[in-house]
């Protein structure tokens, strides 16, 4: 890999804020903060390719052990039973959810193989002249949704509700996909998108151009191409991100009409002898309580029922202060946009215990455990909320604060 001597002085723009800065030479193991949002530009915690790529095969060795074998098993009725990811997936696509399974499926599934897949043909795109911007431009989205360390707090919550009604233990599988979680979250801190990008395709930047702009995936400022698109990844240039409000506004909208079934209607239906006990996302919490499981209940309230509410209270307000042109501090309404955006991710930690918990109780009528209809409704609202935070382009609040900003 060809590496940039950071050398000279470079004049570019935040891609947070649209600040123009000039970067002082650098290394790509220092980090690089921008003066007026306080946002990373280099996060100095880039490794090589090389390391990533070493790492990437681990976890591709470990996913068959991780995703086949039994996570946890108890014994129940005389007989073991076994949970592991991919039963619990055709479980609720078989009960008529398929939908519902996918979302699992890619976040405990697909995206995870999807990073060491990308990185390891970031390798031999290199080597064999084919065009890697496709796969820059996918990682750039795939870290909200490597969820294996949510799915690992998920089997934790799913083997202390069976502890009541079961003995408990460890399967073969879960040391595997710990030691994935582990290292998914590692190449996830060391994998540095920008020194990539600057790598693989070096371009000088220049923010003092006519029309330079600057490109929100691969971050490069400079003049559009003759077709109008980023001359480092060929994205379509714009100045501002097209319909970045409105596409916030209706996945916002969306949520919310969808949380009023998701939160109302049973979410899980349990069968004990018998007896149907359906619980909502609410009185699950109160289950937990009722059980003397305190620190697990919390954990389910506020991944389940705070964070969602939380962050669309959060996303309105921020669009409000840009339409309304605030004067709240910019610099607060970013950390905001920021922390909703790392905590959105740990509400798929109900779906991720449904589809263990109908691994573990599957005993006809005995004991057996169904997902209710506000699932659908719950993984959609999720889903919503996390594209929302998404499609929201940052440099709107610079925008708006400029123009409200009284003059001195």
């Amino acid at each position: 890999m060809t590496h940039i001597n950071h050398t000279a002085m470079n004049l570019q723009r935040c891609c947070h804020c649209n600040q123009k800065i000039v970067t002082p030479p650098f290394r790509p193991r220092q980090v690089i903060v921008c003066p007026r949002c306080s946002s990373q530009l280099n996060d100095g915690r880039s490794w090589s390719l090389r390391r990533l790529a070493l790492l990437s095969i681990t976890l591709l060795l470990l996913a068959p052990i991780a995703f086949w074998q039994p996570l946890i098993s108890i014994h129940l009725f005389g007989i073991q039973i076994n949970a592991n990811v991919l039963d619990g997936i055709r479980l609720i696509s078989e009960q008529g959810d398929p939908f519902t399974a996918s979302i699992v499926a890619f976040c405990a599934i697909a995206a995870p193989l999807l990073l060491p897949i990308s990185i390891l043909s970031l390798v031999l795109a290199r080597y064999l002249s084919i065009n890697m911007r496709p796969i820059l431009l996918m990682m750039k989205h795939l870290k909200e949704w490597v969820m294996l360390d949510v799915y690992l707090v998920g089997l934790g919550i799913a083997a202390i509700k069976m502890q009541d009604y079961a003995t408990v233990s460890v399967g073969h599988g879960l040391i595997a996909f710990s030691t994935m979680s582990v290292i998914s979250i590692i190449i996830l801190i060391h994998i540095n998108l920008d020194e990539l990008w600057r790598r693989l395709y070096p371009l000088e930047e220049n923010a003092d151009a006519p029309h330079a702009e600057t490109c929100l995936a691969c971050h490069f400022t400079g003049e559009p191409n003759k077709k109008g698109k980023c001359q480092r990844c060929h994205r379509p240039l714009h100045h501002r991100e097209p319909l970045s409000l409105q596409k916030t506004w209706a996945a916002l909208i969306a949520a919310m009409v969808l949380l009023i079934p998701a939160n109302l209607l049973p979410i899980s239906t349990f069968y004990l002898n018998g007896r149907r006990l359906e619980d909502t996302i609410y009185s699950g919490v109160v289950s937990l309580i009722d059980s003397g499981n305190w620190p697990i209940a919390i954990i389910v309230f506020i991944a389940s029922i705070l964070v969602p509410f939380v962050k669309i209270i959060i996303m309105i307000l921020l669009l409000f202060s840009i339409q309304l042109k605030s004067h709240t501090d910019p610099v607060l309404r970013m950390k905001l946009l920021k922390f909703v955006s790392w905590i959105g991710r740990w509400s798929m930690l109900d779906l991720f215990v449904i589809a263990l918990m109908m691994t573990l109780v599957n005993r006809d009528m005995l004991m057996s455990f169904t997902m209710g209809p506000a699932a659908l409704y719950f993984g959609t609202a999720v889903i919503l909320t996390i594209l929302a935070v998404e499609w929201l382009d940052s440099r709107l609040i610079w925008d708006s604060y400029g123009k409200s900003k009284p003059s001195k």
